[in-house]
């Protein structure tokens, strides 16, 4: 027996496609088989199971279990919740040797998709490609695996709430906090995690919806926070916490209603963090702005630019020890005291901790960033077989350049202007543009010198396109 996957379907950091399109049940169970073949053949033998609220995933995670079983592999089942929990599941029990989480993260109700974890580290890139080889092969160990169901909802409250150890509670009595779950899946244990919190907490939309009916579950677009912002003025609240649809990805405004970028909330996070851990590494993507790397080193840590991608950034923590990084998207990772994966809810509470040991409230402390005038991430489209070629053409062309090139991720150029950014999507036929400066004139002269080696390179902006 073999299985063709759709060539759309197997991505750089997981496996996502649109149901009944390019992703269905045979997809699922011929992820399970080679998931578990590879998992049994590496020693493992125990999978954890989870699903997010779509409405396709409940019957995804039936087809999942029986390729996971039908290849030898005993499955663990944690039902619905955020990405994070099925993480937690993988992370903190013994005999858990590999995880796979069934979501479509932030993109439309029609999508649904695999985030996995094998025997402790992140499962993607070449990873990812070895599924559909073995399905193709039919490469696939036989065997009978057992299910079992394990309710841990509790447990990863319980670990969850060690993010405000050492913080006075009464301290926190005054605290009034907005949180939207946008109907995804981190709705119930947003609940659940309230009610041990101190303080005044108004909840959005905690109701698991797959179809999305408020607001679609992106907390990186400012349109999806418009109903957040409406509560925190309403209300007057002290700041606002958002989720994407699997609960990895957090978004937040101040008690004003400013946006609280990716970046400027590693900005926050570090610095608290940097006060009990000097000279640590604290890692964000290319498309930083650089007032965080800066905001690192003056507060004694070690900035670390790196590459785009929760599994990337990930495999880098481990790789250096940091124990911290994230990510413009709002993957925030934290390794100090907590497992290094992706958690927002956890953020969340992060947040009120970071916020309470600084002294400052969530407001004063975006309030004292740098006012730097940027671009949004800007992607357009870029024929496959061009994107990454392009991004090595520029590279060429700037080899002798007397400005500061960074090869890391695509092509990051820092001129006095400030810096811009080209890079080529893992994940789309898309390229993606970035530029930062002190000055709109300074931006306008930055954005031009990415028209520049477009046009060099025979392309050119476009209208950006979406995620």
């Amino acid at each position: 027996m073999t299985h063709t996957f759709d060539q759309t379907v197997l991505r750089e950091y997981d496996i996502r496609g649109i149901i009944d399109e390019t992703l269905g049940v045979d997809d699922a169970r011929a992820i399970g088989r080679s998931f578990a073949t590879l998992l049994k053949r590496a020693g493992g033998s125990k999978v954890a199971v989870g699903y997010d609220g779509r409405v396709s995933s409940p019957m995804l995670e039936k087809a999942l279990i029986e390729g996971l079983t039908a290849s030898g592999c005993d499955v663990v089942c944690v039902g619905m919740g955020p990405t994070p929990m099925l993480y937690y599941a993988e992370a903190s029990a013994e005999q858990v040797d590999g995880g796979i989480q069934i979501t479509g993260s932030h993109n439309p109700a029609n999508y649904n998709g695999f985030k996995m974890v094998f025997m402790g580290r992140p499962f993607f890139g070449k990873d990812i490609l070895t599924i559909g080889e073995m399905a193709a092969a039919g490469d696939w160990d036989e065997g009978s695996g057992t299910v079992e169901t394990h309710d841990i909802m509790g447990k990863y409250i319980d670990a969850m709430l060690t993010g405000l150890d050492g913080i006075d509670r009464d301290a926190l009595s005054a605290l009034k906090v907005g949180w939207d779950a946008g109907n995804g899946a981190a709705g119930p244990a947003l609940e659940a995690l309230v009610k041990h919190l101190p303080g005044e907490h108004h909840l959005l939309f905690t109701e698991v919806d797959g179809n999305f009916p408020n607001h679609h579950p992106d907390p990186t677009v400012e349109a999806n926070l418009a109903d957040l912002k409406a509560l925190v003025a309403d209300k007057k609240l002290d700041f606002g916490v958002a989720f994407d649809g699997d609960g990895d990805r957090i978004g937040a405004i101040d008690g004003e209603g400013r946006v609280i970028w990716g970046d400027q909330l590693l900005m926050i996070y570090a610095e608290d963090l940097l006060k009990t851990r000097p000279n640590a590494t604290v890692i964000a993507d290319v498309k930083a702005s650089r007032a965080l790397f800066d905001h690192v080193a003056k507060h004694g840590g070690q900035p670390m630019m790196w590459n785009t991608g929760h599994s990337l950034i990930k495999s880098k923590m481990k790789e250096t020890k940091a124990p911290l990084a994230g990510e413009m998207s709002g993957h925030v990772f934290f390794a100090d005291t907590y497992y290094g994966y992706d958690d927002a809810l956890y953020a969340g509470l992060r947040l009120i901790a970071a916020s309470a040991r600084l002294g400052k409230s969530v407001t004063q402390l975006r309030g004292e960033m740098p006012d730097m005038h940027n671009t949004p991430e800007m992607r357009f489209q870029v024929d496959e077989s061009r994107k990454f070629a392009a991004i090595d053409e520029v590279k060429a062309r700037l080899a002798n350049s007397p400005a500061d090139v960074n090869g890391t991720d695509g092509v990051r150029v820092t001129t006095d202007d400030g810096w811009w950014l080209l890079r080529a999507s893992n994940t789309q036929d898309v390229l993606v543009a970035r530029a930062e400066s002190d000055t709109p004139e300074g931006l306008d002269r930055l954005m031009a010198q990415i028209d520049e080696q477009l046009a060099l390179s025979g392309l050119e902006r476009g209208e950006s396109v979406g995620h």
